[in-house]
């Protein structure tokens, strides 16, 4: 039987495979704690089958839906959005502290939230940043090992292909999402392995280049980006502080760094949509000064994206810097995803907000003060968008100011 007349149960099930043995690496007597919407419960329920297999001591899945999402903006007293369970995020913090792995389950409606108030949406986000910090702070110190695949909804595949009926819509998308995620290979644990090796290789070469900045110029973008002192590239599998390898992102095309929340100056414009928290934001085009965004705008979502750069301090600084060849297979696959897991793999990119300790040598040591001392961003926050095209030209400026081609018209020199 050839690899693409498998049936969608036994690539489900291989997906689910993935996400355990390469995604999470998960270790013989750890626990997982898993996020996903209800619509996904067929995958939920194949990784839990996988991570039991693997010896997880326990599996603790905490759903969401949509449609009560909607009924709160709908329904609830203004109030409310101030409001999130802390509680919750608590207790997430506390069984991490405990070993336990993390593993979220994306495939959200990218516009599940459009025509609602923007206000109460940024209320809203900012309260649950806000609560998730305890949370948030073990998983981007990679202090746990930790992993996100997607499942295909209905409402992200009508987004994807609004052209197709709806069961064709979810058909292509889950095509799309097991090719990218390098399901349909015959041994997917192996090609992971393969694809390691490589994304290994290319950090490799960066981290030996050292370079101190990189320079973007293209359409609407004329960009520095200065990297944080003793920065360290990564890419693929990395370890994470209690020992175990795993895969953060399935899929990943990226290699990525920290820049210097300082060190950014000059204009971007974003190369694809972003999909944040139910709103689609648009045609981003913003201005750095001294690190700082100063100057943004958008054609869609521009409110949302003011209330995200108020969120905090370090919201309107860079928390990482990741390049992605233009002949990736997603971005090949002529796909606007409207999925940041996905969209971010096809393009380079940059994000706001926080920064990750793993990208600093021995960035594990380094105490809070001594990673703000090297450069790193601190924030509520960490929102990926795409800056990267077939347009784009990178120059890496070594130390002495000497720049020299890093990637021309989006592809490596």
């Amino acid at each position: 039987m050839s690899i693409s007349s498998e049936s969608h149960s036994k690539r489900l099930d291989k997906l689910a495979e993935t996400a355990v043995k390469v995604g999470l690496g998960l270790a013989p007597g750890q626990e997982l704690v898993m996020t996903a919407s209800i619509e996904a419960l067929p995958l939920v329920r194949r990784i839990t089958e996988h991570a039991y297999k693997a010896g997880a001591s326990l599996v603790t899945t905490l759903f969401s839906d949509e449609e009560s999402t909607l009924a709160r903006y709908r329904f609830a007293p203004d109030a409310a959005f101030d409001t999130a369970p802390g509680w919750l995020f608590d207790g997430m913090a506390a069984a991490f502290d405990r070993g336990a792995a993390r593993l979220a389950i994306a495939g959200e409606d990218p516009s599940l939230l459009a025509g609602q108030d923007p206000a109460r949406i940024a209320r809203a986000n900012q309260a649950r940043s806000a609560a998730y910090k305890p949370a948030q702070k073990r998983i981007v110190g990679f202090d746990i090992n930790w992993n996100i695949v997607s499942y295909a909804s209905a409402a992200w595949a009508k987004a994807v292909f609004p052209n197709e009926a709806e069961e064709v819509a979810v058909a292509k998308l889950w095509d799309a999402i097991f090719a990218a995620s390098r399901i349909d290979s015959n041994d997917p644990v192996a090609a992971w392995a393969e694809h390691n090796r490589n994304l290994h290789a290319r950090a490799a070469y960066l981290n030996d280049k050292r370079y101190a900045a990189l320079h973007y110029t293209g359409p609407g973008t004329d960009l520095t980006i200065g990297l944080a002192d003793g920065h360290e590239w990564l890419g693929g599998s990395s370890k994470a502080k209690n020992g175990i390898t795993c895969n953060p992102n399935i899929p990943t095309e990226e290699v990525f760094t920290t820049p210097h929340r300082d060190r950014v100056s000059g204009y971007v414009s974003a190369t694809k949509p972003l999909s944040y928290q139910g709103t689609l934001i648009d045609k981003i085009a913003v201005r750095f000064e001294e690190g700082r965004i100063v100057e943004a705008d958008a054609a869609t979502g521009k409110d949302v994206l003011a209330k995200v750069l108020d969120t905090d301090a370090g919201a309107r600084h860079l928390g990482e810097v990741a390049l992605v060849p233009f002949s990736s297979p997603i971005s090949q696959s002529g796909l606007l995803f409207y999925n940041t897991l996905f969209d971010e793999n096809a393009a380079s990119h940059i994000a706001l907000g926080q920064s990750y300790s793993q990208c600093f040598v021995n960035g594990g040591s380094l105490s809070p003060e001594e990673l703000a001392t090297r450069g790193a961003n601190n924030s509520l926050i960490h929102i990926d968008w795409m800056i990267g095209s077939g347009e784009i030209d990178i120059d890496g400026i070594g130390a002495d100011g000497k720049a020299e081609p890093l990637m021309r018209k989006g592809e490596w020199a």
